[in-house]
């Protein structure tokens, strides 16, 4: 299993973590995280697509859309990779509230052992 893999289904066990839905987007798409023990690089930095294709694979809980202010029942339900393809570009990543919302979830993933750069 490589290490994004890794790092997105231990945050998918993790509440505080899934709180800061739209900060994790922003962190993955533009952000390199690495671990705090040995720096190994956990990403850095995906394309839409790419991280899509990722939340299916890993089968992320759609439900979390909701803190987007999204209605799930509005997006494709049987293409996965394209729901979240859609979640994405509706998001507004690189807004203010996804900085801050990173920032946030920052501090989480230091206790957790990670660390967003």
């Amino acid at each position: 299993m490589d290490a994004l893999t890794a790092f997105l289904n231990r945050l998918k066990k993790e509440p505080r973590a899934k709180k800061h839905f739209l900060g994790l987007l922003h962190a993955l798409i533009g952000c390199r995280i690495t671990t705090a023990s040995d720096g190994q690089v956990v990403s850095q930095g995906l394309s839409w697509r790419d991280l899509a294709a990722k939340l299916k694979k890993i089968r992320w809980d759609p439900d979390c859309v909701g803190q987007l202010g999204m209605e799930i029942r509005e997006l494709p339900q049987r293409d996965r990779e394209r729901l979240w393809y859609q979640v994405i570009s509706r998001a507004e990543v690189d807004s203010p509230a996804a900085v801050a919302s990173a920032a946030q979830l920052a501090e989480v993933l230091r206790e957790l052992g990670y660390e967003i750069i």
